[in-house]
């Protein structure tokens, strides 16, 4: 029970941050704009904004190691059966992370790089490593496919919504 709670509290600090204090171009903003038009998302953000105001690194790096927190909670009861190996899923999400960091260095993909960014997925990743270390016989994340499977998969495909378009 204790690993939802703090889950579902890194997930909506995550989705707090992006949303009043990140790019109106991320996807979930996007998302957002369109259901209570521009103007109303924009007051709403500067209300928030003005009334808990938010320093670069908390805005910037946070999230992506709270979301490091949740795949890696959440992975840990996983692997991915191929042919006769186990590959544990739980080193993925912070592997993920760094390589798309390293990416951003060399202009593979969008964003800039920054040392925080990869020191924050490093503690938020051990600190779900070793807060939530294998508490359920692992099981492959794909068959039989559960309703903890899907959520896993979902953490690790909700890093989309952080995308910004240009």
């Amino acid at each position: 029970m204790k690993r939802r709670y703090s889950i579902a509290i890194a997930l909506l600090t995550s989705l707090f941050i992006y949303l009043f204090y990140r790019s109106e171009k991320t996807v979930v903003n996007e998302l957002v704009i369109s259901i209570l038009s521009f103007d109303t998302y924009i007051g709403i953000k500067t209300a928030i904004i003005d009334a808990v105001p938010l320093n670069k690194l908390i805005i910037f790096s946070l999230p992506g190691g709270l979301w490091i927190f949740c795949v890696t909670a959440l992975s840990q009861d996983f692997y991915v059966g191929i042919k006769t190996y186990k590959i544990q899923l739980s080193p993925v999400p912070v592997l993920f992370a760094i390589g798309l960091e390293f990416g951003q260095l060399v202009h593979l993909t969008n964003g800039r790089f920054d040392h925080w960014d990869i020191a924050f997925y490093i503690i938020f990743w051990t600190i779900a490593y070793y807060s939530y270390l294998f508490h359920r016989p692992q099981q492959n994340i794909l068959s039989p496919f559960t309703l903890r499977s899907f959520t896993c998969i979902v953490c690790f495909v909700s890093v989309y919504l952080a995308h910004v378009n240009y």
